[in-house]
């Protein structure tokens, strides 16, 4: 019982979570057929190089030491006294180069040379190759051990959407099925196709629906004490309707199994339930109006698919699942008929 999502609908929800694929660069990519999750990969890698390359490739101050026969920069002594360095009449420098070697550039080496290994079309592949020329300089990362902690600057903003796409390529977020699906490997992938999907969703009200004001939000504890200890609350998404003085607080959830079960008897994970009820009493403490509160899960195989309407404490709860198994059009109508709902 897996989540099965159409490759097309991922590059979608892609689109909303990276702006940037929305430009006219990457336009073309929207009209394609994938056969897989990696050719879709591939197409994004190689399209956003190459409008990469038109501008320059990023570089960095690297700090490199050799054996000089002329100083540069700092000499070391221990270094050249090991190596006898002087019998050479030469020293051992550590200098910064200015260097195309940038561990952005390197990343992205390591992404396309993994494309090369997958299951994506003799055409991509040799547009692949064709960029790595200009990556001859540029070494290759352990892909076990990126550090992904990466800061961006107004020179190295145009890397982010790349590093997002070659982060989901290099952790394997999804494995490729030949009927043209793609699926969930394991708990890791599961976490990082959430954290997509949340993304996805909170990007999409804040596109279409400006006016809602939608967000993240932390939520303060309606509590006295010593409240230092206590766990942080932060919403997936808020949707604030400041017209009508309405907060909706929406949890995605992206699980394999979208139920639990114990003795043969299905019901909600008891966490997430928890969870929103938590934000939204929380919240309602400090706000003078109504709130509302949502659990939205991506749509697994099983047979029981949640969809209730409750009223908890006085306050109205939402289940909903999103199938991103059909046509994107149908998921539009079902977000916007979330917000229909909310508003009307």
């Amino acid at each position: 019982m897996n989540n099965s999502i159409q490759i097309k609908n991922v590059y979608y929800m892609l689109s909303y979570a990276y702006q940037v694929l929305n430009q006219n660069g990457y336009k073309h990519i929207e009209t394609e057929t994938f056969e897989n999750t990696a050719d879709m990969f591939a197409a994004i890698i190689q399209r956003g190089v190459e409008i990469q390359l038109k501008k320059y490739l990023n570089r960095e101050y690297i700090t490199e030491t050799s054996e000089l026969s002329t100083l540069r920069g700092k000499i070391e002594i221990n270094d050249s006294i090991n190596n006898m360095s002087f019998l050479k009449k030469k020293l051992v420098c550590s200098y910064d180069e200015f260097s195309v070697n940038s561990y952005m550039n390197r990343i992205l080496k390591s992404a396309m040379l993994l494309l090369l290994k997958s299951d994506i079309s003799s055409e991509r592949k040799q547009g692949l190759k064709s960029l790595l020329l200009y990556f001859s300089d540029v070494q290759v990362l352990d892909l076990h051990h990126i550090n992904w902690k990466i800061r961006y600057n107004q020179n190295t903003q145009s890397y982010q959407m790349l590093m997002g796409i070659c982060y989901l390529l290099i952790q394997g977020l999804l494995q490729t099925q030949k009927n043209g699906l793609s699926k969930l490997m394991d708990f890791l992938d599961e976490q990082r196709m959430s954290r997509l999907y949340e993304k996805f969703v909170l990007e999409y009200y804040r596109k279409h629906y400006p006016e809602l004001n939608a967000s993240p939000s932390s939520v303060e504890w309606n509590a006295e004490g010593e409240l230092q200890y206590l766990p942080a609350m932060k919403t997936d998404i808020t949707l604030t309707d400041k017209k009508q003085n309405k907060i909706l607080i929406i949890d995605t959830k992206f699980y394999s199994h979208s139920m639990q079960v114990q003795f043969d008897k299905y019901s909600y994970h008891s966490g997430n339930m928890y969870q929103i009820l938590s934000y939204v009493k929380n919240k309602e403490a400090y706000f003078d109006g109504e709130v509302s509160g949502m659990l939205l899960y991506a749509r697994t195989n099983e047979s029981i698919i949640p969809n209730q309407n409750l009223k908890i404490l006085g306050n109205s709860f939402c289940i909903r699942t999103l199938d991103l198994n059909v046509n994107f059009e149908q998921i539009r109508t079902e977000l916007d008929e979330i917000i229909n709902n909310f508003i009307g």
